[in-house]
């Protein structure tokens, strides 16, 4: 009789500690809730982030700025506060800011164009003729003289990047002059062909191959100003992928490489062929600092009360390109993380195992601050619950897909989320089907190398329920990315959902399972010896 009334009493103290927890835990999300609806600050810091900071590329001093802010942040809130030296480059680089338009007979038309960043700029106001690019040696050789003191407009369409002036960048070049050379020898015979069939139908003649600068060293050592390459509306910009070989004394771009609109490039091009004298002038505000210089990842962590070495995780990259300020790449995915951190610490909030707050460097570079933290925590990996990232836009958070094994728990942590607003409701699925295999190669987002070594990656659903046509891909990487293209109530609820979400599974009773996350990559079957190389 004794057991059995200390079994009883046994299980109501069990209860009574689960109803204590469960009303902590409720009392925590309606706060949350509550100044999410009433003070959320999200675009606030989405402000500061992208109008008084600016764009992000790591090694500006934009991109310390940001660090040393969000750091503060994250210190007056009450986060443990690491900033963690991911690298150095060899060189940094800052972008000032640019002008151009083409002086003639006119008033003189106003340019429209960008450059990559950790490219020259210009020497204070250069105004020069303009050239078409020599496609061959003879062309060359005919006109090197004119190319001192020109623009050069520069053959293929703008993709973002500079033009290679490596040295796999001059072998890419001479193989296509010397496919040009062949086509001068043929096009000469068929003109003799032609000349002596004249009246007759004539024998078509090939078109030279074309690539960027093809005579690239040549004409700077002829003395050009730079070159100008068409780019499709909006302008995409991205760096000098040669950055990592820069020295501040000895080896760094001095050719400005510019990227116009392509329909004042028509019209730049159609004048150049007629001969028409006219010139252009820039005023290119590009500047390097010598290195070396230091970049980091910057995290705010909650540490858990009984479980701190497990940890729930969620964040976004912090570096962003400069040609326009970052504040949809990533602002979107840092502002909502700021604001999660914020919301669940105002809130009181205690969680049995630690959250951290990532913001990333270099994702833009290759992923470089989430590779690094991942291979620096390889005996931590079995310990992450789930790794949230956001890196996709200003839409809303409204769905979960998760696979069976932990739908209950996120059921859990997802009942609230109705509550928040009805014009945002959110659902949560079971996957169905196979799992997904686990990838062995890193892909564009900051979830890479998490997902490699088999730590749930769970992302957000997200929508544009309200129909404000948001389209990421003109705005991604281009000179649109900017605080305006931002969706207010959606940014503002998505830092709700992430609180609250992040919030209940560091405070649940167990990690998540990570049952049906992944399947394991096929092993690669050895291949049998084929007759060629059978010894």
């Amino acid at each position: 009789m004794k057991k059995q009334i200390t079994f009883i009493m046994m299980c109501i103290v069990a209860l009574g500690i689960s109803h204590l927890l469960y009303s902590q835990d409720s009392k925590v999300v309606d706060k949350i809730i509550e100044m999410g609806q009433k003070d959320n600050r999200t675009m606030q810091h989405l402000d500061i982030l992208t109008n008084r900071i600016g764009g992000r590329v790591i090694g500006s001093d934009a991109y310390e700025n940001a660090t040393y802010w969000i750091a503060s942040l994250f210190e007056k809130w009450g986060l443990e506060v690491q900033i963690q030296e991911v690298g150095t480059l060899p060189v940094g680089f800052n972008r000032g800011p640019w002008f151009g338009r083409m002086l003639d007979d006119t008033d003189g038309m106003a340019l429209h164009f960008a450059t990559p960043s950790y490219t020259s700029g210009t020497k204070g106001v250069q105004r020069g003729h303009v050239v078409m690019e020599p496609k061959t040696k003879a062309q060359f050789e005919r006109m090197k003289g004119k190319l001192k003191g020109a623009w050069v407009l520069v053959g293929g369409m703008n993709e973002g990047w500079a033009i290679d002036y490596s040295p796999k960048g001059d072998s890419v070049r001479a193989e296509v002059i010397k496919e040009n050379e062949e086509i001068v020898k043929y096009n000469d015979s068929i003109s003799r062909i032609n000349w002596a069939n004249r009246g007759k139908v004539q024998i078509e003649l090939k078109e030279h191959k074309s690539a960027p600068a093809l005579f690239y060293r040549e004409m700077r050592e002829a003395g050009i100003l730079g070159t100008v390459q068409a780019s499709a509306v909006p302008i995409r910009a991205l760096y000098d992928k040669n950055y990592m070989q820069m020295d501040f004394d000895n080896n760094l771009p001095d050719c400005p490489d510019i990227k116009l609109d392509e329909r004042q490039y028509r019209i730049i091009e159609q004048k150049v062929k007629e001969r028409r004298y006219f010139q252009l002038e820039f005023d290119i505000r590009n500047h390097f600092k010598p290195g070396q210089v230091k970049y980091h990842n910057v995290l705010g962590i909650l540490r858990g009360t009984e479980f701190p070495d497990e940890y729930v995780m969620t964040g976004g990259h912090l570096d962003a390109y400069d040609v326009a300020t970052g504040a949809v790449d990533c602002g979107t995915g840092v502002a909502p993380n700021l604001e999660a951190a914020r919301l669940i610490m105002e809130a009181g909030a205690k969680t049995k195992r630690s959250i951290i707050f990532c913001l990333w460097a270099g994702e833009e570079f290759g992923l470089l601050g989430s590779k690094y933290w991942v291979e620096q925590n390889m005996n931590k990996l079995d310990k992450i619950s789930n790794y949230f990232n956001r890196d996709g836009g200003p839409t809303v958070a409204n769905s979960l897909t998760v696979p069976p094994a932990m739908y209950n728990d996120f059921k859990k942590a997802t009942e609230k989320l109705n509550e928040i607003n009805p014009e945002f409701p959110f659902t949560l699925s079971e996957r169905k089907g196979e799992a997904r295999p686990r990838p062995v190669t890193a892909g564009g987002s900051d979830v890479a190398y998490f997902a490699i070594n088999g730590v749930p990656t769970i992302g957000f659903g997200t929508a544009d329920p309200k129909g404000y046509d948001f389209t990421y891909g003109e705005i991604w990487h281009t000179e649109r990315d900017t605080y305006n293209m931002s969706i207010p109530e959606y940014m503002d609820h998505t830092s709700v959902v992430t609180a609250i979400v992040v919030y209940y599974l560091a405070n649940h009773d167990k990690l998540l399972s990570r049952e049906g996350v992944y399947k394991d990559p096929e092993p690669v079957k050895p291949q049998s010896p084929t007759k060629k190389n059978k010894k």
